[in-house]
């Protein structure tokens, strides 16, 4: 792609608006948000993509667009319930190159969530040993928690390795949880909320190896569950790398319903990755 900084840009024509995540890292546009013109629209964001040589466009589209996108050849691969103020988001997906398109994992994948329904639902809350202390974080924590970011992830999506760029997303607010142990920070997750959908991600999880025995990132998603109830948030979806059973377990275990697979669709840990939608609906619970 032409400009290596991850951005998003806003495009207003006369019966169109479009928001827009350039994201070079991972070689791939994402439409965030528009209204108008659908026509319009899909055909701006493959003008786009082209034009940034990217190697997948991914729309988040409302249920009404449907047959327009398939019309489109854009192919659908994940749905988030209610992410638009109650109405579904359907995440759909365009290749530019056959590269991007092959992947080796897809049985397995599916066989590991054929799995992971067999699994109980988590009862009870775990209990780790005294000397871990749940906090949420706030901009003093931004170097520690750039350093594990760096230990537990070789690549990662987004630079949360620099405490100068966790710091820029605590200020548009996202939320973090963290987990002391020693007075070092050993478990974390965040919650990017989109306060005008009234949506969060919960992403950023991380923990390290020694200390993945305690059950710690199960209560730091409750933690974040609870503090985006207070907000009114109540449409919760995380993205989890499709060959990690732990995480992907864990969203099972807490009540998330599994929403589809984003193929190869960003770089993570150490390589280009597909990766599962988990969603839950906060206020069933």
């Amino acid at each position: 792609m032409l400009n290596q900084t991850a951005s998003i840009i806003y495009i207003e024509e006369s019966n169109f608006f479009l928001e827009v995540y350039l994201d070079p890292f991972n070689k791939r546009i994402r439409v965030d948000d528009y209204r108008g013109n659908t026509k319009f629209v899909l055909e701006k964001a493959e003008e786009l993509a082209r034009q940034h040589q990217a190697e997948k466009l991914i729309m988040k589209a409302r249920t009404e667009d449907n047959l327009q996108i398939y019309e489109r050849g854009l192919q659908p691969e994940a749905v988030v319930d209610r992410y638009f103020l109650g109405s579904d988001a359907h995440f759909y997906s365009k290749f530019y190159t056959v590269e991007r398109k092959k992947n080796d994992h897809w049985i397995t994948e599916d066989g590991m969530i054929q799995s992971i329904y067999q699994l109980d639902i988590a009862s009870g809350k775990p209990f780790p040993p005294k000397e871990y202390e749940l906090k949420k974080a706030d901009k003093t924590c931004a170097e520690e928690l750039a350093g594990l970011y760096r230990q537990v992830f070789q690549i990662y999506p987004t630079p949360l390795n620099e405490p100068e760029y966790v710091k820029k997303t605590m200020e548009e607010g996202t939320i973090y949880y963290v987990y002391f142990h020693q007075g070092k920070i050993v478990s974390a997750a965040s919650a990017e909320v989109n306060s005008f959908y009234k949506n969060a991600e919960l992403t950023d999880c991380a923990t390290l190896k020694e200390h993945r025995k305690y059950g710690l990132m199960k209560i730091i998603l409750r933690e974040l569950e609870g503090e985006l109830k207070r907000l009114g948030i109540y449409c919760a979806y995380s993205i989890a790398r499709s060959l990690s059973f732990g995480m992907n377990a864990v969203l099972f275990q807490l009540g998330y319903k599994y929403r589809g697979r984003l193929m190869n669709n960003c770089y993570i840990y150490d390589k280009l990755e597909n990766m599962n939608m988990w969603v839950k609906n906060l206020a069933a619970c």
